[in-house]
């Protein structure tokens, strides 16, 4: 059986925020044009498979500012959980485990999670 950590709440807690900032990030990314400037539509079928986009208007300021903003706490976050002082309890051998156990902790039902 896989041994199972004790992660401290600020850190849980940081990478639930993660996901939820990656998540959000994502979701705008997909609503927003494929250019962030003005650029016109284009289509090319000399590669291996035709690539083709319809003309951009471009993101808006307030778009740009919010991609920037999402980005830039995804940034934090993710400094935040990886330097977390919780890892330096980890041998190292065992890291990678522990990590991918932290990104799958939210999945866990509390009453589990003990």
């Amino acid at each position: 059986m896989a041994t199972t950590y004790d992660f401290p709440s600020d850190l849980r807690a940081g990478q639930e925020e993660l996901h939820q900032v990656r998540a959000e990030l994502s979701a705008l990314l997909k609503r927003l044009p494929w250019s962030v400037e003005p650029l016109d539509g284009f289509s090319d079928d000399g590669g291996w498979r035709k690539v083709e986009r319809p003309a951009s208007p471009g993101w808006t300021a307030d778009e740009q500012a919010e991609v920037e903003k999402l980005r830039r706490r995804e940034h934090e976050l993710a400094v935040f959980v990886t330097c977390h002082r919780f890892w330096q309890e980890v041998a190292t051998a065992d890291r990678v485990e522990a990590r991918t156990q932290l990104k799958h902790a939210h999945e866990i039902p509390p009453d589990e999670d003990a």
